[in-house]
Parts: C-alpha cells; structure tokens; sequence
C-alpha cells in the first residue's frame, strides 16, 4: 500500500509543476512589458480597440475587474431560457464598429444634434443599450417603368375586361354569414371562441358614428369577403389596408409552423390577425444553378409576394394578400416567441450577425442559417385564411403532379393522352374545374413554378368553387434565363382556356399593357421594392408571348370554340367561377 500511495503522490506533484510552469510562461511576457514600459504610462500597452473605447458599456458586462457587474433582471418563469444570457452577443453587436462588414461600405453618418422644442422625441436613458444598432433606411432603385403614380395600373383596371360583373351572390356562395350589427370583440375572441356581443347599448354602432362592422381588423373584413367565386372583390379596400397591416402591424408572438421542407413562421400581430413569415434566403439576381431539381431548391420571398400581384394582374384573386418586410430578428422573432426549439437555434455569426435556423425537414442547420445585417431581415409574410375549424378546406392531388424522383417520370410525362383521363374522372368530368387547372397552370408557367403537387378548395362550397392557389415561394423568378415548358403540358393536352383568360392574356400583350409594366408599377408600392428585376420582368413578357403561341396551336388544331368556353354570354355568367 506505501509504494502504490508514494507513487500516487508522485503523479500528483508532477501535475501541480506542470501548471506551475504553464503559469511561469504565460506571465514571464507580461512581467518583460510591464518592465520595458515608461513609468509614467499607466495601463495596458497594447492598443484598445475602437469600438471598446466607444462602448464602455462593453467593459462592464464582461466583467472588467474593478467595475461592479452588470445587474442581469430577473429570469422569467422556471425553465425558461433567460433573454438576457447573452449578453456577450448584445454588447458584441450593438458597437457599429464591431460589425463593420455587415453594414455597407459607405462610413456611417454623423449622429444628429438632438431637437428641441415640445415636439422633440424624449432622450434615452444612457444605462439603456439596444440589442443591435438599427439600420439605415433602405437604398433601392426600382425597375424601369411608369411613374408610380398607378396611373397604368388604373386604367387596366378601368377596361371592360376587369368590369364584367359576377354572378349574384346567395347566402350559399358566401363564406361566412355574419350579422354586422354585433361589434367585434377581439379580446374575448380571443379568450372564447363562441365570443359575445358587445352589449344592446353599442350593438349597431361605434361611439365615432362608424357601423361595427367597419370597425372590425381588416384581417376579418379580409376573411368575410371571401365567397364561392374568389378570395376578394376587384376593389376591396380591405385588401390594401391588410397589405399596409402586413407591413407595419407590431408583431406580438411568433412560432414555428409545423410541416413543410424549410423553415416558415408564423406570426401573431397585435389585432389579432396572423400571417405566415417566409425568409430570404436568396438575392434576388442569384439564378438557381442548373443542376438542381425542383424539389431541392430553396424558397424564394419575393416569389410570393410577386405571385400575389401577377395573380391580381389576371384577374385571378385566388392568392391571400401577400406583402414584403424588414424584420427585426431580435425584437420581432427572439424576444416574443414562446417556442423554446425556435429560441435556441439563436446564434451570433463570425461577421457578428445574428442568425438562427429553427427546426425544419431541409436547410435547417446551423450551415443554412438565416443571418440578419446585423439583425435586419427581409421577407414576405402572406396573410393566412380563415382558420380550418371555421371553414374547412379540402385539398386534392394535382392531376399533372410531377413526380419528385431523380430518375421517374410522372404518367402525364410519357402520355400525350393524359387529359383524356384525366376528363373522365371527377371533379374534372363536369364543371369548371379542368378550366380552374388551366388558369393555375398559365399562372404557374408565367411564375415558373414547378412544386404545384397539391392545391385547395373551401369544403362548403363543394366542386364548384375556385383553386387556391397556395404555397408560391418555388415560383422559378430565380431561373429567369430559362422557361420551363414542361408547365405547360396541361395546357397543350387538354386544349381548354376560358375566353375572359384568353382575353386578358391578348390584352396584357399589347405595348400599352404590358404585362413587365403593370407589375414593375403593382410591386413599386411593396416595402422591399424592388421585389423583381429587370430580367425577371423581361422573363414574364417572353413567357406570356409563348402561353398565346401554344393556345393558338390549339386553336389552329381544335378550332376556336372547342378550345375557348365563353364565360362571358350572359347565359354564362350565373354558373361560370369568374
């Protein structure tokens, strides 16, 4: 036992001579400074950086000896991560000087003098520092086109094309019944879903004068207008108020939204409404590369939003109200969540950004991050439809459903008699459905979306009702080199079009309607403008000249009326999905 105690003390020593060495070394250089130094030079010798002198802020959260810690606030409730653990990562990134290549090259400006006056904003406490530094106005040049006056989009709006009036609405083609004498009670919405009314005293009006029903959030009047024949009315103003909500609404919760390949958010605005949140991922000149499948490409933000307005260009009104946005990632997504897997993917990045990643099936590591500069980023948020326990939607197959396989190839591929089956099954053997899957087939090809595996209709209304065209983020305005043909398939082997698309499609050919024109001077208005380039406008103008070559080869091969239905007679127009 004494050999085996001495031999263990042994080990022991040597241990503690070792640190004691690695002690000696580390300080020998020091001790050799401190002696080379002037006596009358107090401190350090080596230089400070910049943006510690311009932070002091910086000294005393790391703990500088001498200085009394910073005073961290109470945690939240047990088990939840503190918001202010990182505090290396607030002091790190809210120092302009520290994050210098995430900002532009240009120097920053000077700070202004403070105003004064009654109308002066009131001074900031100085305990008081930001996460991160906020950015500098965004710099954009929009494309060529009109002037911004909407002076184009107007008179588009103003031909007979975009006036001819729809079918007389009952109270089966509605999607909602509401007595808009009872006021909207958000708060209790909230709480309960069967929510009362606001009381017999305020019931049919507001203390303004104002109907309750007017009073409601445009999400709601959003959501009442939908009915059998399309998501909203050429000229809803509740349309153009949600996009201005979209864009400016203070964001009070976010979560992940479950399902899907990449990363979507959901969020939670402060009347109520909600919004589905989808990233840049992509520059908007950066081309998807060649060899990628159509299944492996990433979703691009302004594809959504540019979907919105070409399908309003057509006349479609069959996507939600989409609109771009400069999101806060600190103060808009990290500070108001409550999902805990969304919270830990948070992380500072080597050129001080911050990024997360959340969790997702593809492009959810830290290697596909999002990152912010330094923690601005840009979006699309797409005002989400009635939720499903109030109105059901169902969700069918796409008939030319390609078939996400390196190597197969979908049915529809390799028969050029595809359609044919296709017209002897339901839904598509009656009604206006085949024609539903045209119109979506043309707004896919003009978009170059190849990912329309699925889409959705509301349950109440049957199979008579429009498509919705959902989930437009793998629109292809990132190949704008190239046109995908295959999009078209549908539309050369059934030989169907209804005769108010024809029509519009001409009208939106012709120079003084240009399609390239009217969606530069649409999008102009977006809060990320610009949201298309020169070369995905040119892309939309050369794919609308091939959709009209293939349906007049249609017609040169079918004849005129067996190709176009008229929806436009009037015995048309009380069956018709227009």
């Amino acid at each position: 036992m004494i050999p085996l105690r001495r031999f263990r003390a042994l080990i022991l020593a040597v241990f503690l001579a070792a640190c004691a060495l690695h002690i000696a070394l580390d300080l020998l250089p020091k001790l050799g400074r401190r002696a080379a130094r002037p006596s009358g030079q107090p401190g350090c010798s080596c230089a400070r950086p910049a943006g510690e002198a311009a932070a002091p802020g910086r000294a005393r959260a790391r703990g500088r000896p001498g200085e009394p810690p910073a005073r961290a606030p109470a945690a939240g409730r047990s088990g939840w991560p503190n918001k202010h653990t990182l505090r290396i990562l607030q002091d790190f990134s809210s120092d302009p000087s520290s994050n210098l290549t995430s900002h532009s090259l240009e120097k920053l400006p000077p700070a202004a003098p403070p105003a004064e006056g009654p109308g002066a904003p009131t001074p900031r406490d100085p305990a008081h520092r930001p996460l991160l530094r906020e950015p500098e106005p965004r710099r954009s040049v929009p494309p060529p086109g009109p002037s911004g006056d909407g002076a184009l989009l107007a008179r588009l709006f103003e031909h007979p094309l975009y006036r001819v009036a729809g079918p007389p609405l009952t109270a089966d083609d509605v999607l909602f019944t509401v007595n808009g004498d009872i006021r909207f009670n958000p708060k209790a919405a909230a709480e309960s879903p069967n929510w009362p009314p606001g009381g017999p005293e305020d019931a049919a009006f507001l203390p303004t004068g104002e109907a309750a029903v007017d009073a409601y959030p445009n999400w709601l009047k959003f959501h009442l207008g939908i009915n059998r024949y399309e998501l909203y009315s050429r000229r809803s103003p509740a349309v153009e108020a949600l996009l201005c909500d979209l864009g400016a609404q203070k964001i009070t919760s976010v979560a992940m939204k479950s399902g899907g390949t990449q990363l979507k958010l959901i969020m939670t605005f402060q009347n109520y409404g909600q919004a589905l949140f989808k990233p840049m991922k992509q520059t908007r000149e950066q081309e998807t590369p060649p060899d990628f499948f159509y299944f492996s490409d990433y979703e691009r933000h302004n594809a959504e939003i540019a979907a919105f307005h070409l399908d309003r260009i057509l006349d479609f009104r069959r996507v939600p109200p989409v609109a771009g946005r400069m999101i806060n990632m600190t103060k808009e997504i990290r500070d108001v969540t409550r999902d805990k897997k969304l919270w830990r993917t948070f992380f500072i990045s080597p050129a001080n950004n911050v990024c997360f990643y959340g969790e997702c099936s593809y492009y959810c590591s830290t290697e596909h991050a999002l990152c912010g500069k330094p923690d601005q980023i840009e979006g699309s948020l797409a005002a989400f439809l009635p939720d499903l326990s109030l109105a059901k939607r169902k969700t069918w197959r796409n008939p030319w459903r390609r078939s996400y396989h390196k190597r197969k190839k979908a049915e529809w591929e390799v028969d050029p008699d595809y359609c044919e089956e296709v017209k002897q099954t339901s839904p598509y053997d009656g009604g206006q459905r085949i024609l539903d899957v045209m119109d979506m087939t043309i707004f896919d090809f003009l978009m170059g979306n190849m990912d329309r595996h699925h889409y959705e209709t509301f349950e109440k209304f049957g199979n008579e009702t429009f498509i919705i065209h959902l989930d437009n983020g793998r629109g292809r305005f990132g190949k704008y080199s190239h046109d995908e043909l295959s999009i078209l398939v549908p539309l050369q082997q059934c030989c169907r079009i209804r005769k108010s698309t024809y029509l519009r499609l001409q009208l939106l050919a012709k120079e003084e309607y240009k399609l390239s024109l009217l969606m530069a001077e649409s999008l102009r208005k977006d809060r990320v403008a610009p949201v298309l380039y020169r070369p995905h406008l040119e892309a939309l103008d050369r794919r609308l000249r091939l959709v009209l070559r293939a349906v007049g080869g249609c017609v040169e091969k079918d004849g005129l009326h067996s190709v176009v239905h008229d929806d436009l007679g009037a015995e048309h127009r009380g069956s018709n999905q227009r």
